[in-house]
């Protein structure tokens, strides 16, 4: 149908009559003028893609009419411009679609209907891991290894490459997707199909929301939605309440945007932000940078919001020129912002929206600080991380707590490393990683740590040789400013070598420890410690011996991996004493913000960019020397461990059954609170006793061939015995932290998938209990795919985490949610019961479900369908079935 808003359409220039755009200050609504910047990008795209089918009238009044409509649950529609994904998330996306070829193929229809429509790029960059450090050669080697591990997963993304258009694909190699879309792949503006339009993204990993400090909207998304946007489909929404955070002020010389991030997501997770979006307002956002402003966005997952914008401005503009941009493309980024009433100025509070809520941060008042030990929000003043370790180490476990006895605060393990004798207790530092996209994204914190590594080097200072240090930069960029400024033989000589370009040590990816190392902790069951300038530090996410893990601006990271333990109070003991003896304070090496931004000035300079990302796609020899085909059907191999056509898709007809219900359901887990996507679906290394290692030892794998559980998720055997295989998961079943639980048939503790297994081959429903925040972490659609092939039919929680309920819903798994005020222990709900949900033939949108107990209890809760939409992807079985349908029939 043909476009009712068509008439808004009129050209940008007038030398240029065929480029034009929508001009929504055509409509002659008062009310555009007062919409949040973030809900004008909502606007224009719903103006812009109205066929009255999937988007209609109806949906750009509701927009419009934000003001009012934000509070009724109103569902809308939302077209991104594009999709990116990483390849942990991209390869089982990949995979779906061959499969999902299959199945049209299958039911009758054209498999090349499967294509994306939408244009995407994946970015290889959460494979490598840090297998070599303080090695001159650790770069490459780490880099042989990824490619030895990965070259089946790379091959069959070289062949998606080929089979599907409109897809990118960034080698490995070239850095962190975030940073890589931020310094190379963001438009800012679209210039396509005749048109110029916001660049608007939706990602398959939760830190995709760093783009939104260049202006650009974007969110993450279960890796099954992102599926069907990139098909074509709309993202279904509740159109959200807009949070207006105000920044005034300047921060103070020697505070960091590492601070600012930790301080802010803080403060918001106390606002309760979760389902929102953020929107930075006030003179204080033009005081920051655009790194400063994608670090804060990045972390917007840790604070619970769906997006953290920041509108373009003159210092978007001025990143554009840094980073080496057209100009002629700049100069209409501009223009289009400008006319159509989309560019911000921060100094001018008329321009300030209506927003839902507004509140206020001085950026005065903000303070070194760190993160953890366990969890991104628990912020801690660097001056009170002493104190506040050894606290931890007392107190109850939990979040803050370790349980560790008072009488054993103080064990030490002595051990040997390379024939020296050394010794580590609780608070000792054995990971140091300046890391993730959060942190190497912005030159003024990596400039920072150079200059410090500096002074350290030429005060005699050292860090100890066993504490597994690294510096693994979001892209070549970094290197390159770090060598032309001079830092980097500095770093070096730290242990801070560039150890590869990727998300390495944040997903998990931190290698081995030096054996006496991990024995020496296992012995004395020491609370040992990562520091890490990454944006997450979940309990079993690091590395399994590191039970404390914090949060750190790369400074600081530098700065405790001297001091070589967390258990320092830097204002009065010294960081370390040199050869001479002389004492050294972190106050007497840290440098100054202005320091820092002379060298930046001087040496990040727009030539650079150019240099690194004009040969991105080609510089990786490995990659542009892998053979694959490019056939429409993948061939699938039946020999392969790492790609396997997954069984989603195995009795699928073009009829539609209707949803039945679940009838006597046993629990297959009873958890508690934050239970995290690691939790569900790790990413990191495959313990060797597990499940997924009996399998992968049955395949004739050794344990050197395991790989992670990231890089083998184009295999469901591996993932589905990978669920719920965390060491640190705590069941209630079970009186211990171990991925196991009770098969209640036969009164067995049994590991997850094998009690699973056991229920599926009886035909016995699953369903678990769990707590408030599940799922929330990372946006893994393996955390929603492993427990849909477990058997599980619905989970029953007190909230869920925002992208994994979506991904549920993908999967046709139901999300259940107690009503408020409600839980197990309220209900006096044991996990030992038998469970039937019943299921109404009239389904709406958030409505009660009646449980009932084989005790003869009965309770309600609400089924967790949002809107029509997600409703009519439960009757289809999940979304990829839906699409499967569509492009069949």
């Amino acid at each position: 149908m043909s476009n009712p808003f068509a008439w808004l359409a009129e050209p940008l220039d007038s030398n240029q009559p065929a480029k034009k755009f929508f001009n929504l200050n055509k409509l002659g609504d008062a009310r555009y003028g007062r919409l949040p910047f973030s809900i004008k990008v909502l606007l224009e795209a719903a103006v812009r893609n109205c066929d009255e089918f999937l988007v209609k009238k109806e949906d750009v009044e509701n927009i419009l009419n934000w003001n009012v409509m934000q509070s009724k649950n109103v569902e809308v529609p939302f077209n991104p411009a594009r999709v990116i994904l990483q390849d942990l998330t991209g390869v089982p996306a990949v995979v779906d679609f061959a499969a999902m070829r299959d199945a049209v193929k299958k039911l009758g229809g054209d498999p090349e209907k499967i294509n994306p429509i939408c244009p995407a790029d994946l970015v290889i960059d959460h494979s490598i891991q840090v297998d070599f450090n303080r090695r001159s050669d650790s770069l490459q080697k780490n880099q042989e290894l990824e490619f030895e591990r990965n070259k089946e997963r790379f091959e069959f993304l070289k062949w998606g490459s080929k089979a599907f258009h409109n897809m990118k694909i960034i080698p490995p190699g070239s850095g962190i997707v975030h940073q890589v879309n931020l310094e190379y792949l963001a438009r800012v503006v679209f210039d396509q199909n005749g048109y110029y339009y916001p660049d608007s993204l939706v990602g398959t990993d939760s830190h995709t929301t760093m783009i939104d400090g260049l202006g650009v909207l974007g969110w993450g998304v279960g890796g099954i939605e992102a599926e069907a946007v990139m098909l074509g489909q709309p993202i279904s929404m509740v159109l959200p309440k807009v949070v207006g955070y105000k920044l005034m002020g300047n921060p103070h010389p020697l505070v960091t945007s590492t601070d600012i991030v930790l301080t802010v997501t803080k403060h918001l997770r106390q606002v309760g932000v979760v389902g929102k979006f953020v929107e930075f307002f006030g003179p204080g956002v033009a005081q920051l940078s655009i790194a400063d402003r994608a670090t804060i966005a990045n972390m917007c997952p840790e604070y619970g919001a769906t997006a953290a914008f920041f509108p373009v401005d003159e210092v978007s503009i001025r990143y554009l020129i840094q980073t080496g941009r057209d100009e002629e493309k700049i100069k209409h980024i501009k223009n289009y912002l400008v006319a159509v009433g989309m560019f911000r100025d921060f100094n001018n509070s008329a321009q300030d929206p209506d927003f839902t809520q507004v509140v206020e941060l001085d950026l005065r008042i903000v303070v070194p600080c760190c993160s953890g030990p366990k969890r991104p929000q628990d912020k801690v003043a660097v001056s009170e991380m002493k104190k506040d370790f050894e606290t931890c180490l007392g107190a109850k476990q939990g979040f803050k707590g370790f349980s560790v006895a008072p009488d054993r605060h103080g064990d030490r393990v002595k051990f040997v490393h390379n024939g020296s004798d050394f010794e580590l207790t609780h608070g000792s530092v054995v990971i140091a990683a300046i890391t993730s996209c959060t942190n190497t994204s912005n030159p003024s914190v990596m400039l920072g740590a150079g200059l410090l590594a500096k002074k350290a080097v030429d005060a005699g200072l050292t860090v100890k040789p066993y504490i597994k240090t690294s510096l693994s930069p979001g892209s070549g960029v970094v290197t390159y400013y770090l060598r032309e400024s001079g830092v980097m033989p500095y770093l070096a000589q730290l242990g801070f070598d560039v150890v590869g370009y990727g998300c390495m040590t944040c997903i998990g990816n931190s290698g081995p420890l030096p054996e006496p190392v991990a024995e020496a902790i296992t012995q004395g069951d020491l609370i040992a410690v990562g520091v890490l300038s990454g944006n997450r530090n979940f309990e079993g996410r690091i590395h399994p011996n590191t039970r404390a893990n914090y949060l750190a601006s790369p400074p600081l990271v530098i700065a405790y991996a001297i001091a070589g333990t967390i258990r320092i109070d830097f204002e009065i003991e010294p960081l370390g004493v040199n050869a001479e003896g002389k004492e050294i304070f972190l106050k007497d090496l840290w440098p100054t913000r202005d320091e820092i931004q002379a060298v930046e000035h001087q040496y990040v300079i727009p030539g650079m960019f150019k240099e690194v990302y004009q040969k991105i796609e080609t510089v990786n020899e490995s990659w542009n020397s892998l053979d694959a085909p490019s056939d429409t059907l993948y061939t699938w191999n039946p020999k392969s461990t790492y790609i396997k056509s997954p069984p989603f898709f195995e009795n699928l007809t073009l009829e539609l059954e209707p949803p039945k219900p679940i009838v006597d359901a046993y629990v297959l887990l009873n958890l508690g609170d934050s239970v995290t996507t690691d939790h569900i679906s790790p990413a990191g290394n495959i313990a060797r006793n597990s499940p997924a290692a009996r399998y992968l030892t049955s395949r004739s794998l050794t344990p050197r061939e395991f790989n992670s559980y990231g890089s083998r998720r184009g295999n469901d055997a591996v993932m589905v015995r990978g669920t719920f295989a965390n060491i640190r998961l705590s069941n209630k079943f079970i009186n211990k932290q171990a991925p196991q639980t009770i098969h209640f048939p036969s009164g067995e503790t049994l590991d997850v998938f094998d009690a699973a297994e056991r229920y599926k081959q009886a035909g016995h429903p699953l369903i678990v209990l769990t707590g408030k925040e599940y799922g929330s972490g990372s946006s893994r659609d393996w955390a929603a795919k492993g427990p849909f092939l477990l058997g599980i039919k619905a989970i029953l929680a007190e909230s869920y985490e925002r992208i994994h309920r979506s991904n549920l819903v993908g999967m046709g798994v139901i999300p259940l949610q107690y009503l408020p005020g409600e839980d197990a222990e309220s209900l006096g709900l044991t996990g030992r019961e038998r469970y039937t949900i019943v299921i109404p033939e009239e389904l709406t949108p958030r409505m009660k479900v009646q449980i009932k107990l084989d005790t003869g209890k009965t309770f309600q809760a609400i089924m967790r369908f949002d809107t029509d939409v997600e409703l009519t992807y439960f009757r289809s079985g999940g979304i990829l079935n839906y699409m499967i349908r569509k492009m069949a029939s």
